[in-house]
């Protein structure tokens, strides 16, 4: 059965007249008279009294009209919802964003960007660096904020996404203070043949980067990971004095200002990074574009180290 056929229908219980009714409906005479047909033969029952002028419904004809009107404006209802959720969907920003970079970058940066357009929605993915990798890939986000460096393995290929470089950054060692605000270990102390690393998962994006620039077989002094997790757990044992901890200088900020946290080494130990922001090369919808186009680099001051 054809929604027009039901249109067809309600048109010619208006008008009451074949000929009117086909030309409201911008069909020929004879279309019109065999949809109407062909709808008698779907419904299994005559709906229209040919013999009457003008033409009048039957009992089933009549019976017919009122759930033929209310099929019409529960179509025409799902139509104007699913149009609604495509446009909504179109204007909001999809973001893939790593766990630390959703909690100590992401809502500041944006609210930074949002003072200059208007923003109608942001839809967050938070995680680790593979899967918000595998959600652009499969286009679930347009845009994935995390922590990079050269030469680290990443699984966005270069031909097929561009990036910005929004605020540099670096991988620092630190390590809790002892009660004289000393480090408790230190990587430059001679003496020291093995120190407790907090480590991370190598395929975490900080991991891939810790060991895109250090072989822990050749690290002196040696390094022997005591913890292996997540940045928030590192961070709350290296607190306890627990190990050494590479964590993004912009995240500690506030604990080496207080040295409840103090660096672990010389400049050497340090690894220079940057937070990029990447999105597919093809073109994304009007309302990505537009922000696209307000995304610049931050220059690094106290607000933003």
């Amino acid at each position: 059965m054809d929604s027009a056929w039901l249109m067809d229908f309600v048109e010619l219980a208006k008008s009451g007249n074949f000929s009117r009714a086909a030309e409201i409906r911008n069909v020929t005479q004879p279309a019109f008279s065999r949809r109407i047909k062909m709808l008698e033969d779907w419904a299994g029952a005559t709906l229209v009294d040919r013999g009457s002028h003008p033409v009048e419904l039957t009992d089933a004809g009549r019976q017919f009209l009122d759930l033929a009107v209310e099929i019409l404006e529960r179509l025409n209802k799902a139509r104007q919802l699913a149009q609604e959720a495509e446009q909504s969907s179109k204007a909001t920003l999809r973001f893939a964003t790593t766990q630390v970079l959703s909690l100590s970058f992401f809502p500041k940066w944006l609210r930074t960007i949002a003072s200059k357009f208007k923003i109608d929605g942001v839809h967050l993915i938070s995680g680790g660096l593979e899967p918000c990798e595998y959600d652009m890939l499969q286009g679930k986000a347009q845009f994935l904020l995390c922590h990079h460096y050269d030469g680290m393995a990443f699984r966005l290929p270069p031909d097929e996404f561009t990036w910005i470089s929004i605020l540099p950054d670096r991988l620092m060692p630190v390590v809790a203070a002892d009660a004289d605000r000393k480090p408790l270990y230190h990587l430059d102390e001679g003496n020291a043949e093995a120190l407790p690393l907090l480590a991370y998962e190598k395929q975490t994006g900080l991991g891939r980067i810790f060991g895109t620039v250090f072989d822990m077989e050749q690290l002196k002094p040696k390094l022997v990971p005591v913890a292996t997790s997540h940045l928030a757990l590192l961070l709350g044992l290296a607190l306890e004095g627990r190990g050494i901890a590479w964590v993004p200088a912009s995240v500690v900020r506030a604990e080496l200002a207080r040295r409840s946290l103090v660096e672990a080494g010389g400049p050497q130990w340090s690894i220079p990074m940057e937070i990029r922001l990447f999105r597919p090369r093809e073109r994304l919808s009007p309302a990505s574009e537009t922000f696209w186009s307000y995304v610049t680099p931050i220059e690094p001051d106290e607000n933003w180290p």
